[in-house]
């Protein structure tokens, strides 16, 4: 959920003044784990003095502070004066000053579709070929973000502009290594083995998933991340992204039974803690609590990284509760696809030290000062992963390293009222019965009335 709230360029320059003005070197070169060497090659080359940048952004509170002690590296070694500027009505005014003619040097954008409009409507300016065949070699699943990146530009043309900085990741399993370790069981490595775990389970007379759709207005949203996950382990790449676009209709056959391989966990009673009839109503916050009850209701939950803030008070991550990656039919041959999100850097006003700092971001300690504070994680292939804050972080790195497709959350790219309304209600209908084919026909025909 957004908060709207408009606020004029000057005010938003004197909250960044006061608030963003303390970036520090958070590591004094030559210290710890960081890649210095090709750092200070860069500032070796690019002296740029007296220049300046301005970057604006969604990052509010600890996420600004974290940026500026990054942007504080490349004001180190460039001399460009860089500065940020952080709002909760960013997606409003970076439009706004785009229009105006005062858009700041690079935007943040929270989700690609922003930046595809901007860019279909000439406000945004290319990082180029160049930008976009590095992105392939160096990031995991390097393809996956070159196609994130680029959009049609204001003749219907094809190019990159967007790259991906700060990354989230969705295609998690979370359990509790005890209660695994007590009942020998092994982490499954692909969907075979974990439906295989999951019958285990049963037979021991336990239940193996917990899961809950819950969530006030919102309720139905954890369900579309399940179907999201499965179509990407029962189709290829571009089949997903036709779903997205509705270039496939949303009662293909492919995506009714991507929906009908959620329902095999979900509408399963024998699979889920309180049976199927307890999984529209059981709260998503309240649903992870039962891998922590003695005997445990559940031994495993899918969700998204952030799940943590939702466990008992005091549990500790990396031992009362870790996770693994939701794994890929190993017979389908689709590789490790990864669902999640992410924030990207886009050009909204070039100039000569907007594309030095473009180049700064190629750097692996670009992304290791980030990785280092906390609540960043990149696909990023040459960072170090030893600079992330704790196992934890680093290991959800590892899970975006070994990715051979990622892709985003496919109901925050559809429009509003399919991706956060009849997708969420149709997913609620189907987890009580209704049949799938019948509800992803329900969710076109909302779709084409959008039309």
């Amino acid at each position: 959920m957004k908060t709207n709230l408009f606020a004029t360029a000057a005010t938003l320059a004197l909250v960044a003044g006061s608030a963003y003005a303390d970036g520090h070197l958070i590591a004094a070169n030559g210290e710890g784990d960081f890649s210095w060497d090709s750092y200070n090659a860069f500032a070796e080359a690019n002296d740029m003095s007296g220049e300046s940048i301005t970057i604006s952004g969604p990052w509010t509170g600890p996420e600004a502070t974290n940026f500026e002690n990054m942007l504080a590296y490349f004001t180190e070694a460039t001399g460009v004066e860089a500065s940020y500027v952080g709002s909760d009505s960013f997606e409003q005014q970076i439009v706004i000053d785009a229009e105006a003619g005062s858009a700041p040097n690079l935007a943040v954008f929270p989700q690609p579709g922003l930046a595809a409009t901007m860019a279909s409507r000439g406000l945004l300016s290319p990082m180029g070929d160049e930008m976009a065949g590095w992105v392939g070699d160096n990031f995991a699943a390097g393809q996956s973000w070159v196609d994130l990146g680029t959009y049609a530009n204001a003749d219907g043309e094809d190019d990159f502009y967007g790259f991906f900085f700060n990354v989230n990741v969705k295609s998690l399993v979370w359990y509790s290594p005890e209660n695994f370790e007590d009942a020998g069981y092994e982490v499954p490595t692909s969907m075979e083995d974990l439906k295989a775990l999951s019958e285990q389970i049963v037979a021991d007379g336990g239940t193996p998933w917990c899961i809950g759709l819950g969530s006030g207005a919102a309720t139905g949203w954890p369900a579309t991340d399940w179907v999201e996950d499965m179509m990407l382990r029962t189709q290829e790449p571009s089949v997903y992204d036709a779903w997205v676009s509705n270039e496939m209709p949303f009662d293909a056959p492919e995506v009714v039974a991507a929906i009908e391989e959620f329902g095999a966990f979900a509408r399963n009673d024998d699979w889920v803690a309180g049976g199927a009839g307890a999984v529209a109503t059981t709260d998503f916050r309240d649903s992870p609590k039962g891998l922590f009850d003695s005997p445990p209701q559940c031994y495993m939950h899918r969700q998204a990284s952030f799940i943590p803030a939702f466990f008992p008070e005091g549990t500790v991550v990396g031992e009362d509760a870790d996770f693994f990656y939701f794994p890929g039919y190993a017979e389908k041959d689709l590789g490790n696809p990864v669902l999640g999100g992410g924030t990207l850097m886009a050009i909204t006003n070039a100039s000569d030290a907007t594309s030095a700092f473009v180049e700064f971001l190629k750097l692996p300690l670009a992304h290791e000062i980030m990785m280092s504070q906390g609540g960043f994680l990149t696909p990023h292939a040459g960072a170090n992963v030893a600079t992330y804050d704790n196992d934890t972080n680093r290991g959800l790195g590892e899970v975006l390293l070994g990715a051979t497709t990622f892709r985003f959350d496919a109901s925050d790219l559809m429009p509003g009222g399919v991706g956060a309304g009849s997708f969420w209600t149709g997913m609620v209908d189907y987890a009580g019965g209704a049949d799938a084919a019948e509800v992803a026909a329900g969710i076109q025909s909302s779709w084409d009335a959008l039309k």
